[in-house]
């Protein structure tokens, strides 16, 4: 069925092939590095993110506020009787200032 020299050509690709697999799987390690150097050098491109630890502040907030109601009986004659009538009025002051700083 098989003759001599078609054996060892089929044992030279078989050879050849392994060797072949072999350097991919190597390369493989070398190209995962490669790629995940690309990916922090584009995250380290992007900048310090928020870091609670590394941000400090002063800010005062304050808030400030009056209300008054005034209510008031009228008599609207013998026959109606008396209504009330309502008058509200509010003032709110709200006020931020301060400073914050990111880093050590």
């Amino acid at each position: 069925m098989f003759n001599k020299r078609t054996g060892q050509s089929m044992l030279e690709y078989s050879i050849l092939v392994v060797i072949i697999l072999a350097a991919f799987l190597t390369m493989q390690v070398y190209m995962k590095r490669g790629i995940s150097g690309r990916w922090q050098s584009a995250f380290d491109d992007i900048g310090d993110q928020y870091d609670p630890r590394k941000t400090n502040g002063l800010l005062r907030h304050s808030m400030n506020g009056s209300s008054s109601t005034i209510v008031s009986m009228i008599n609207a004659g013998s026959l109606n009787g008396y209504y009330t009538m309502r008058d509200d009025t509010s003032q709110m002051t709200e006020t931020k200032q301060g400073t914050v700083w990111v880093g050590n």
